[in-house]
């Protein structure tokens, strides 16, 4: 079976993906524990923290129907619940949006008869392009306070924030993170471990057509999204059907089996 040929541009956007891009960060982080302990060892200063289990863009929906998909899921040897987000945008990491992703995380992570003690720790990290609480730290750490006392509330809840707008040429373990962060060239990455597999993903034959997959099958997303907004806008002014918005729109039949159930 010859192997698939995939387009320039495919290739051409792979050299430009960086850890910073949601859709890299995820393929590079795919069922990959070993990366994450490392990049959680380095933000939670915890050099024996020990990741058991990996999950990446994991879909989570209220009761409400409402969803929230994860970057990356990750659980520890002592049943904390990581949740880390990469940011471009600061609308995508505002406080309420972090206060979100922490309720859902303890909303589908609770057994039915688990008694409230033994709910597990859970740390949601935006990992942010740039500095979305704007008071120049290159980290924020979010806890809740009893205000009278001064006291931290011990809810086992955390929030943090990595500013990967600070610049810092120290040599520090983090400051060599966020640098790393916005590489194309994983031989300009600090952190040689997490080179390693940027390198793979985009000069390994096996990586790179892994990637390309990825790019591919967001490609045919977006199109299948506006395909979808046509269909409903042809429905809406013509007062059509679903059935009669995708004929007149020239939809090929298989296709039209595929859309419905989204309309």
């Amino acid at each position: 079976m010859t192997e698939k040929i995939f387009p320039k541009k495919y290739l051409e956007a792979l050299k430009k993906f960086r850890l910073i891009d949601d859709t890299f960060f995820s393929a590079c982080f795919d069922d990959n524990a070993t990366d994450v302990e490392y990049i959680l060892r380095i933000i939670l200063d915890k050099p024996d923290l020990k990741v058991l289990k990996v999950q990446t863009q994991k879909s989570v929906e209220n009761i409400y129907g409402r969803s929230v998909r994860f970057d990356v899921f990750a659980t520890d040897d002592k049943n904390k619940l990581y949740n880390i987000e990469v940011q471009r945008a600061d609308a995508g990491a505002i406080p309420t949006r972090a206060r979100y992703n922490s309720a859902m995380l303890d909303y589908h992570n609770v057994n039915k008869n688990e008694k409230f003690k033994e709910m597990p720790e859970t740390f949601v990290i935006f990992i942010t392009e740039h500095d979305v609480l704007e008071d120049g730290e290159q980290i924020y750490h979010v806890e809740r306070m009893i205000l009278e006392t001064r006291k931290i509330f011990p809810d086992f809840e955390h929030i943090i924030y990595v500013n990967c707008s600070y610049k810092d040429e120290s040599g520090s373990a983090l400051g060599d993170l966020i640098h790393d962060f916005f590489c194309e060239n994983p031989a300009d990455m600090r952190h040689r471990q997490l080179a390693k597999r940027v390198k793979f993903l985009k000069d390994n034959k096996s990586g790179v057509r892994k990637m390309c997959k990825i790019i591919e099958d967001l490609q045919n997303e977006s199109k299948k999204e506006t395909l979808l907004d046509s269909i409903r806008n042809a429905m809406e002014s013509w007062g059509l059907t679903a059935e009669a918005a995708m004929k007149g729109l020239k939809i090929s039949p298989e296709l039209q089996k595929e859309l419905k159930p989204l309309i």
